[in-house]
């Protein structure tokens, strides 16, 4: 298990968020499980309310837990987006922002609580939705969140931000390695 703080972009201050960590496992059934922890003044956001879990473009417009995963050394990588909504997606890119032919559809777990100091998230991921990695290479992950204040304003978080503008995306920010095998 390894847990991790979440740095908030400089460039978007946040004034009701202490802190977000994620915590990162895999199940016995080799599933990634992921868990994002908000601490801070929950009424000062905007938290989707709980809606059919299925798939939905433009999650990350509002609060919103992301995870970038790609096999050490290759272009391509995942994107999966976990709403408090209980929505979901994802999506398969061959390099830099360039999404791929490939899609998938994957069913996540997700499991939502709040408190007026609190948000917790998790999510399973099953392994078979995992980048392939037929090599063994080490896999690279970037945690982020998008959070979303009443006031309409957004705060990025991640483990690393490598540019001056929040970007997710930038191979430079997917800073923990795992083991797949």
């Amino acid at each position: 298990m390894i847990h991790k703080p979440l740095i908030c972009h400089n460039k978007t201050l946040p004034t009701d968020i202490k802190n977000i960590t994620a915590t990162v496992s895999f199940l016995p059934t080799g599933d990634l499980h992921l868990r994002y922890q908000l601490i801070g003044n929950v009424a000062q956001l905007l938290i989707p309310k709980p809606q059919k879990p299925t798939v939905i473009d433009g999650l990350w417009k509002h609060t919103c837990f992301e995870l970038f995963i790609a096999v050490e050394g290759e272009s391509n990588y995942h994107e999966f987006n976990f709403s408090p909504s209980g929505q979901w997606a994802a999506y398969a890119f061959s390099d830099y922002r360039i999404q791929s032919e490939r899609s998938f559809s994957p069913t996540q777990q997700i499991n939502f609580a709040q408190t007026n100091t609190h948000l917790l998230l998790d999510v399973v991921i099953a392994q078979t939705d995992l980048p392939q990695n037929p090599s063994g290479k080490l896999i690279q992950l970037g945690i982020t969140a998008v959070i979303e204040a009443i006031d309409g304003d957004h705060s990025y978080w991640a483990l690393h931000h490598p540019l001056t503008h929040p970007d997710f995306h930038h191979r430079a920010g997917f800073i923990l390695p795992l083991n797949l095998s």
